[in-house]
């Protein structure tokens, strides 16, 4: 398997997936769009995980590589790669597909509850209540042709799915213990400035036991479903 990250951030890598990919001998190259944001041409991609980052997906006049990266994400749904985002990723999939993004009504930082949307037989399934981590301060429209997939009170597009390889994700099913430390470490001011829906430090780098397995089996089923056509067998014993 051949799979590319786009990490957009020093500090927001692909934390648990790291798991995934390795237990399938996934041969794995990153483009670094924060100091080397060179991409390769999608041909021989199996996967492509856009990752998060504090930029938005409407600064190309600061980030002129948000650019070329968009294209790039449009030329590997265009050739049927199957495409994860992460937080800006999933922003930056949406914006690609014609939607809007823009600020939300309120940051959402922290662990909360997300809910399930009930979608056709053949979308993944989240759990009906589950919680996930979410960093973020902005949202979009849901793209022509998507499924809404899962909702918070806060922000109603939470995650979405084009036709059978595309998956958008606002929220961080990958983080590790490590990650959300570092995250914190680097968001700090943000974390500071509170907001309604914005929680400690406390609170963040120590949330309920269980929280991390909890995200790493759901994040490693999102992996499962986008690539299940791959032709391959399933390190946990099941088959694609």
């Amino acid at each position: 398997m051949n799979v590319q990250v786009l990490q957009h951030a020093s500090f927001e890598g692909i934390g648990n997936m790291v798991d995934w990919l390795s237990a399938r001998s996934a041969s794995v190259q990153y483009s670094y769009m924060f100091s080397d944001p060179r991409l390769p041409r999608p041909t021989g991609l199996d996967l492509v995980i856009a990752m998060g980052g504090p930029m938005s997906v409407n600064d190309e006049e600061r980030f002129p590589w948000l650019g070329a990266e968009k294209n790039f994400l449009r030329e590997a749904m265009d050739s049927g790669v199957a495409v994860l985002g992460v937080c800006l990723g999933a922003q930056l999939i949406a914006r690609v597909l014609g939607a809007r993004v823009y600020r939300n009504a309120t940051k959402e930082i922290g662990w909360f509850a997300v809910d399930a949307v009930d979608a056709a037989q053949d979308s993944f399934c989240f759990p009906q209540n589950f919680t996930a981590f979410h960093w973020h301060g902005e949202t979009f429209d849901l793209p022509a042709g998507a499924v809404r997939l899962a909702r918070t009170q806060a922000c109603e597009n939470q995650a979405f799915q084009v036709g059978r390889k595309i998956i958008g994700l606002q929220f961080h099913l990958e983080v590790t213990g490590d990650s959300v430390h570092e995250m914190v470490d680097h968001g700090e001011r943000e974390v500071a400035q509170g907001g309604a829906l914005v929680q400690t430090r406390e609170a963040i780098c120590a949330p309920a036991p269980g929280s991390f397995a909890a995200i790493r089996t759901l994040m490693h089923r999102v992996l499962d479903y986008l690539t299940r056509d791959a032709g391959r067998s399933s390190a946990d014993g099941g088959s694609f």
